[in-house]
């Protein structure tokens, strides 16, 4: 699937997502309505023992599962509920999830992709708001006005560099440091971060960053590569010397593994939430609510920071907690995405090298 078509999806077809039949409504999903909005000190004890009644959980995920397989296996560990995990990309929970609803087929109980994907799949009336005690312990941009997902961690985006082929007295302390003739020929970039453009144009200016991108490309050029992990490991063999769009927690996976790479952050990093949300037709309503309030709780987001994810509980620390971010808003990149495709596609991706 290419962008254009990505972003014809994400603006989707709302009319096409079939509303469940009355029968339904009155079972799994009417369970799902009531028990979303419980509550009462009883509440997880309720969730388990309905939980353990269905036996089972289906998730869809964009989440590698080297990192969302220890949170799965630990909830698994907790309440006894196989987890089935799907994972594919975002684009493909996406498509998938919103197939299944225009065909009023529910097998999903929760979706933990990517922001844009989330947000589109709400509008979409796929997920049910909750109200989770564990929502007052959640960083304000995590959540969303209509409560239908939830950020669980963040993706933040920083500058990585090969620490035996750049000197720390070489860094950049801004972008504009990267128009400098020493940086020809060893910068690199994600093939798709418009989002992180967006939050470089919010921070910078629209006009300046646009233009100041361009002359970087223009003057030193750029090595575009597809795949923060990809990006991540030419930055490690020393192959990118520099990369401009990767995030910290591939830098630090790779750098406890005594890899030669570090990372920076030029001014702001740009950081966008990543998340869960809740089907309102979910098969097993009760274990669907049981493993959002345990992600987003101490328990499940210690085990995500210690795969080196920032987490959006505030009770919980994080190795990137004194460094000033520059939020990307989900919506925004929903309604606004193509616009910074195409801006991305003439700055980065066809000027390459």
């Amino acid at each position: 699937m290419n962008k254009r078509e990505f972003h014809r999806l994400l603006l989707g077809a709302a009319s096409a997502v079939a509303l469940p039949g009355r029968s339904f409504a009155q079972g799994a999903a009417g369970v799902m309505a009531q028990m979303a909005q419980y509550t009462g000190a009883d509440r997880t004890q309720k969730l388990v023992d309905g939980a353990k009644k269905e036996g089972a959980l289906t998730m869809y995920t964009s989440a590698q599962g080297s990192d969302m397989g220890p949170l799965v296996e630990a909830f698994e560990k907790k309440y006894g509920i196989k987890t089935e995990m799907w994972r594919s990309s975002s684009e493909n929970v996406l498509q998938r999830t919103l197939t299944e609803a225009r065909a009023n087929r529910f097998s999903v109980d929760v979706c933990e992709t990517n922001g844009p994907e989330l947000e589109s799949l709400s509008r979409e009336k796929i997920f049910q708001p909750v109200k989770s005690p564990q929502l007052a312990n959640i960083m304000p941009q995590a959540l969303r006005p209509h409560g239908q997902w939830v950020g669980t961690r963040l993706n933040v985006f920083v500058q990585a560099y090969n620490t035996k082929a750049v000197k720390k007295e070489e860094l950049p302390k801004t972008f504009d440091d990267l128009l400098k003739p020493t940086w020809k020929g060893r910068l690199g970039i994600e093939a798709s971060d418009q989002d992180w453009l967006a939050g470089i144009a919010s921070e910078l200016g629209e006009a300046k960053a646009i233009k100041l991108f361009k002359d970087i490309v223009a003057t030193n050029g750029m090595s575009v590569r597809k795949g923060h992990t990809l990006l991540t490991q030419l930055v490690a063999s020393g192959e990118v010397p520099f990369a401009l769009t990767v995030y910290n927690y591939k830098v630090e996976q790779l750098r406890a593994k005594g890899a030669s790479i570090d990372w920076l952050a030029i001014g702001k990093a740009i950081a966008r939430p990543n998340g869960i949300g809740v089907a309102r037709q979910a098969p097993h309503p009760h274990a669907a609510l049981l493993f959002f309030d345990f992600e987003l709780g101490e328990e499940g987001q210690k085990i995500l920071a210690g795969r080196d994810f920032v987490p959006t509980n505030t009770k919980v620390e994080s190795a990137i907690a004194k460094q000033p971010l520059q939020f990307v808003d989900a919506a925004m990149m929903l309604d606004a995405g193509q616009k910074w495709d195409d801006l991305y596609q003439q700055i980065f991706v066809s000027k390459a090298r």
